[in-house]
């Protein structure tokens, strides 16, 4: 038996915030277990919200700077989490950082938020850039959340994360495959900037607007839902596909977000493809909570949906990247070919070690 002690660190595309889980691992007869100790997030504050949210149209110089004041704030985060908990037995951090740049398709990927400053500020052993290494290897870096779930949670038949992206995982033949199936929290979140709120408390304004069936069909015969996978999407595209599209229709936030997650659930249902009963999907992620587009999503699919409890679904991610830095640590592949068609499994992360010793 084998036990590792780590803290995940997760910032999504819908600038949420800091995802800190305290995890531990547990191998024991080739049969991974976990826990979910501790979990926090740490809210953006306006100026970072529009730092992140503006990061693509910087200089190369700022962004370089940018991801090392982000990495310092990631730093600070860590430290008084760390603090709050008392935690005393930790072997690392793995951290996904905060996506600027993704497009595989140029070889090209950039989480901010410098893994080494996060090592130096906290002095502990930092993982980071999970997803470069898979990239280089001809793969779309994304997503990578699978092999957790085929290692920790094997039980469903579909894992479904709505965050800024949703994206699935499951069995087909044999393979774990996973793909992005659709923007998500990212649009929904974008609509609502001129009321001044962060989020559609359980879908409350979705459900008093109306569907433009117009719009929808546009929105459902965009290219990407049409393409085989492995495929992942990034912020890039729903600035060129999303808004664009949408925004010709001058409609009102509450018709805008009817539409939104109408077109949301019809494609997160179009990628069910078990027909047994009963096939089971977990579903973790801010959109877990939309209430309305969970009854959107019921009424288009017979999948069995599994809300799980809170820290799941709010901090799945950062757990699977705190396990996807102990495999980095094992130096073991995790990440899947078969999910982002690299040329093989591949072992991504950058390790910044930091000896426990002072004077070595």
């Amino acid at each position: 038996m084998q036990v590792y002690h780590v803290i995940g660190l997760m910032s999504g595309t819908s600038l949420d915030g800091v995802d800190l889980a305290y995890c531990k691992f547990v191998i024991k007869n080739k049969v991974w277990e976990y826990e979910i100790i501790h979990s926090a997030c740490y809210t953006y504050h306006e100026d970072w919200k529009v730092k992140l949210a503006n990061a693509e149209n910087s200089s190369a110089l700022d962004i370089h700077l940018l991801d090392l004041a982000l990495g310092k704030h990631f730093a600070e985060n860590i430290s008084e989490f760390i603090k709050k908990h008392k935690i005393k037995v930790l072997d690392f951090i793995a951290s996904h950082g905060h996506t600027i740049f993704h497009q595989p398709a140029n070889g090209l990927t950039l989480q901010i938020g410098s893994g080494a400053v996060v090592a130096a500020e906290t002095g502990i052993t930092t993982i980071c850039d999970f997803r470069k290494m898979d990239v280089a290897m001809g793969g779309q870096g994304a997503p990578l959340v699978p092999i957790g779930d085929r290692d920790l949670f094997s039980s469903y038949n579909y894992c479904l994360n709505i965050g800024g992206i949703a994206n699935v995982s499951f069995e087909l033949n044999g393979q774990r495959l996973a793909y992005d199936i659709c923007p998500a929290n990212m649009i929904l979140n974008h609509y609502l900037l001129d009321k001044n709120l962060l989020f559609d408390d359980k879908g409350l304004l979705a459900r008093s607007g109306t569907v433009n069936a117009e719009l929808l069909a546009e929105l459902n015969k965009l290219d990407y839902y049409h393409q085989a996978f492995p495929k992942s999407l990034g912020k890039e595209w729903v600035l060129q596909n999303i808004y664009p599209t949408v925004d010709k229709y001058n409609l009102s936030e509450s018709h805008v977000l009817a539409t939104l997650v109408e077109h949301i659930a019809i494609q997160i249902a179009a990628n069910c493809y078990k027909s047994e009963a009963p096939a089971s999907m977990l579903i973790t992620g801010g959109g877990a909570y939309h209430a309305y587009l969970i009854e959107r999503i019921n009424a288009h699919t017979s999948m069995r949906l599994i809300i799980p409890s809170r820290d799941l679904i709010e901090f799945k991610e950062a757990l699977v990247f705190a396990f996807l830095g102990v495999l980095r640590f094992r130096n073991e592949n995790n990440c899947l070919a078969a999910v982002t068609g690299a040329k093989k499994n591949n072992c991504g992360g950058q390790i910044f070690f930091v000896k426990t010793n002072s004077n070595e």
